[in-house]
């Protein structure tokens, strides 16, 4: 994800997604197989639907607060969602210019989580006294990549990264990975048209020995059928906790979409 453009916006993201791809080795391997097949020339070529980022709904933190970034850039509040099952709050973003990435923005409810985990949670996010956010100047590219990168607390230890796990694979992503970025999304209706479905292009990378989550089916629909989405396994990586214990942990990951033409637009 590479912009002609160099303003502040535009370099938050390609550092991001260039730390991201760094760590995620689906991202170099989908790429390269895309040009040797002759089905973009370049990794620029690629759309990016989106990029995720996941939040703790604490105080200090969440969605009010890491908003503020994209907010002051240009990027437009949209649908709020609910995700009942994994106590989710999210919103998503969009930007005036079109060959922006969408933004995904999620919350983890943790008063709604056992006792136990919330306490776990609350040992590590009361260590942020104040909303980091207003303390930066968003006009900083260095500044913002700073803090996204740094991190907001101590280190977990091994222990309760387990028991969060327990209860919520999402709060052990967090509380380890913090502003990490969780995935990000190659619009699959974009390419040629022989793979710019998600059935075609999910065959593509099943040659290509790209394990899909098949958690719900390999294939998502939204509620009104315009939106699939697949995504590839989080590759485990090699992580450092408190008093220098390690283990492996799941990492981040690569989604697909496709976007099908919206009804009032078939005609």
């Amino acid at each position: 994800m590479i912009f002609e453009e160099k303003r502040p916006i535009h370099l938050i993201l390609e550092s991001l997604f260039d730390t991201y791809s760094k760590r995620v080795l689906d991202v170099k391997k989908i790429t390269s197989a895309l040009i040797e097949s002759k089905i973009i020339n370049h990794q620029n070529d690629i759309i990016n639907d989106h990029i995720a980022f996941r939040t703790m709904g604490v105080k200090n933190l969440g969605i009010k607060s890491l908003e503020k970034i994209f907010l002051h850039h240009g990027y437009v509040k949209r649908d709020f969602y609910s995700f009942e099952n994994k106590k989710l709050n999210a919103y998503w973003y969009s930007h005036l210019e079109r060959n922006m990435p969408r933004i995904f923005i999620s919350e983890l409810r943790v008063d709604e989580l056992s006792k136990q985990t919330a306490e776990i949670i609350y040992k590590y996010t009361n260590q942020v006294t104040s909303d980091p956010v207003d303390k930066l100047d968003l006009n900083s590219y260095s500044e913002v990549i700073n803090f996204l990168s740094k991190p907001l607390w101590n280190l977990p230890t091994v222990d309760d990264y387990n028991n969060l796990l327990k209860e919520s694979e999402y709060a052990s992503w967090v509380v380890y990975n913090r502003y990490y970025l969780n995935h990000y999304t190659i619009s699959v209706h974009e390419l040629s048209k022989n793979y710019n479905t998600l059935e075609k292009f999910n065959i593509f990378l099943i040659g290509l020995n790209i394990k899909l989550n098949d958690s719900g089916g390999i294939i998502k629909k939204s509620k009104d059928g315009l939106l699939l989405q697949s995504s590839s396994i989080a590759n485990k990586v090699k992580a450092t906790f408190a008093n220098n214990e390690t283990k492996l942990i799941s990492g981040s990951y690569v989604e697909f979409a496709e976007r099908r033409i919206l009804p009032e637009f078939l005609k």
